[in-house]
């Protein structure tokens, strides 16, 4: 993609959870190598990436991280080559939902 936005989150994320680390950087690469032009062929590389529609009624796309102890949640672009981390969270945390209603 060409454009990552947010990718301090991540350090940032990191940084809290170093043993996330690893699976954040992966996934940073893979994305930042990468030129989806479709869910399908987002799907063909991650996939157990999950499609999710927000209260807004906007779609981002939910990664599992570091074999789904974290999640990595997105907005995807692939008209313009832009993926934007809106939230990593604790599988815990994710859970509780309510994150939703802030996207």
């Amino acid at each position: 993609m060409k454009r990552i936005v947010s990718p301090a989150r991540i350090r940032e994320y990191a940084r809290k959870f170093p043993s996330a680390g690893p699976s954040l950087n992966r996934w940073l690469k893979t994305v930042r190598d990468a030129e989806w032009q479709s869910p399908a062929e987002l799907k063909a590389v991650f996939s157990d990436v999950d499609p999710v529609v927000v209260d807004s009624g906007r779609k981002v796309y939910v990664f599992n991280i570091e074999h789904n102890r974290h999640r990595l949640i997105a907005a995807i672009h692939f008209n313009t080559q832009s993926v934007y981390v809106l939230r990593i969270l604790t599988h815990k945390d994710y859970d509780r939902a309510g994150w939703k209603d802030e996207l």
